[in-house]
């Protein structure tokens, strides 16, 4: 079984090349139920970076090896919340990191994550 979602809809949920990884947008859908696992941006988030953790894992890395990162949020005063879940995700030194808020995201997220990793294999 797969530890994160599937694409919805005519694209890969990552692709390598070379040592690096790129992933898509992770929304915060659970790879089980296929759904989103709360409507709170905590949670959201927890889900988003838990699905990049599983992508990342699964081609022999860690989120150590993530180098940039973009956080797309549905509302920009979700920020701070997002962000304190966010950094339990990672250590020092931290990924480069975009965050914008745009007008809608997919299935109405809240947050939607994609990364950049490298990988030393």
């Amino acid at each position: 079984m797969k530890k994160y979602p599937e694409a919805i809809g005519p694209y890969s949920a990552y692709r390598r090349v070379g040592h690096l990884i790129y992933t898509s947008g992770q929304l915060p859908i659970d790879p089980e139920t296929n759904e989103f696992s709360s409507d709170k941006i905590e949670d959201q988030t927890r889900q988003s970076l838990l699905n990049v953790k599983a992508i990342i894992e699964e081609n022999g890395g860690s989120m150590d090896d993530i180098v940039k990162t973009t956080v797309f949020l549905n509302d920009m005063s979700d920020f701070n919340a997002m962000n304190e879940v966010y950094k339990e995700f990672f250590c020092s030194p931290h990924p480069a990191r975009t965050a914008v808020a745009v007008e809608k995201l997919p299935k109405n997220a809240l947050v939607e994550i994609e990364v950049i990793a490298a990988l030393d294999k």
